[in-house]
Formats: C-alpha cells, structure tokens, sequence
C-alpha cells in the first residue's frame, strides 16, 4: 500500500496510509499521544502503583518504534530496567524511519532511535544500560506467551480499518501474556472495544484521552 509523511499537530512525523485514510499515530501529535497514553497512562502508573524497578513489556504494534524510543528515554532517566518486546508484521522500511524526526524533537541523540531498528529481529538485544529490545516479527494472533509481562502497550492499527485486532480472541492472549495485576493501555475507547476486554476478565478503566481524543482505556488482569 501507498505510503505518505503527515506531520502532525506536535510538529513529529506520522507515516500515512492513504487507502485506509489511516496513519501510526494520532494526527493531533504523535509524540503527544504516545507519552499521554503509553508512558504516563502506562509505564508511569504500573511502576507507581507496582513499586517496581524492573519491567517487562510487550508492545502490540511496533512500527516506528516511537514508544520503544520514549520508553528507552524513559528507562535511562529513571534508572529503571526494561525489557522490551515489539511485536510487528509488516516492520517499517529504514529508508522510512530515516525520515522521522523524533530525536530531534525530544533532544535526544538520533545513534538510539536508528539502533532501536537496525537491530535483528527475534534477539534480545541491550540497547542501553537499563533496556533491552526484543523485536519479533509475528502477526498478533500468534502470541502465545503465559503470565511474561507486567505492561502491554496495545498499539494495532485502529479497529475502523482492521477489526480482527480488537476482539475478544486477541485480549484473550492479551490476558493470558499479562502477569496476575498486569496494565494494558491503549488510545482505543470504543465501547466494542471495552466489552471485548471485560469478556475475557480485564478490569477496564476510562481515562481521559489524548489531544484530540476524549477518553482511552486502560486495563488491569
């Protein structure tokens, strides 16, 4: 499919699917949405609420790897050791990442974000010294791990343009790969969405939502 560069309402770049009239991130600003859902909503609330210095995280949809980015930021200024897996079926081109502009936008060094992508697929690889990627390139509906994460960044295309991600069948593995008090959070807010979710056991919160969208869920096993 077509691809095209959007910048968005924050100033980042977005990659856009025109045939789906859909992009990776939120057109009201993707670094905005990816803190105020992912790392505050998140990463920010697990550790507040979980006391942990370690955690284990599972990204559904990894892509540009702007969530993995902020959370490798994340895990250095707060000394807190991650480990990261990033689930993708159709990874995003070099040649396309090198025309984002995330680094420069949160004053940080492009050799990390270039890293985050020029690393092999199916090994953990230690990325710096408080995070390490695993990136496994798999379609969604094949996750099959049992109680192996504390935190779940679900992060699929959205279910306008692909359904088949936001059912009960997937947050049933979704439920299954969290650890017992396990945090899903995810910019989605749909009810079909939170209802899919409360079937298989979540405990589902509605939260404020990003720029430019109302509310988001979070979700507790």
């Amino acid at each position: 499919m077509k691809r095209e560069f959007l910048t968005t309402g924050d100033g980042s770049i977005t990659i856009h699917i025109p045939e789906w009239n859909e992009q990776y991130h939120s057109k009201h600003g993707a670094i905005n949405e990816a803190l105020h859902v992912f790392i505050q909503a998140g990463l920010r609330h697990f550790l507040k609420t979980s006391k942990s210095k370690k955690v284990q995280i599972l990204e559904i949809g990894f892509g540009t790897g702007l969530n993995a980015f902020l959370t490798q930021l994340f895990s250095e200024k707060e000394q807190i050791k991650i480990e990261y897996t990033g689930v993708e079926a159709y990874p995003v081109l070099f040649s396309e990442i090198e025309k984002l502009n995330y680094p420069k936008l949160v004053g940080s060094s492009e050799r990390i974000f270039e890293k985050l992508h020029q690393v092999p697929w199916e090994k953990p690889t230690q990325i710096s010294e408080n995070f390490i990627l695993k990136k496994r390139k798999l379609f969604f509906s094949e996750i099959d791990e049992v109680d192996a994460y504390n935190l779940i960044y679900f992060d699929a295309f959205g279910a306008r343009v692909q359904p088949e991600l936001w059912t009960e069948a997937i947050f049933e593995k979704m439920y299954r790969a969290l650890k017992p008090e396990g945090v899903l959070v995810t910019y989605a807010a749909k009810g079909s969405v939170r209802r899919a979710m409360e079937a298989v056991g979540f405990k589902v919160e509605r939260l404020p939502g990003p720029p430019g969208k109302r509310e988001m869920l979070r979700s507790v096993r």
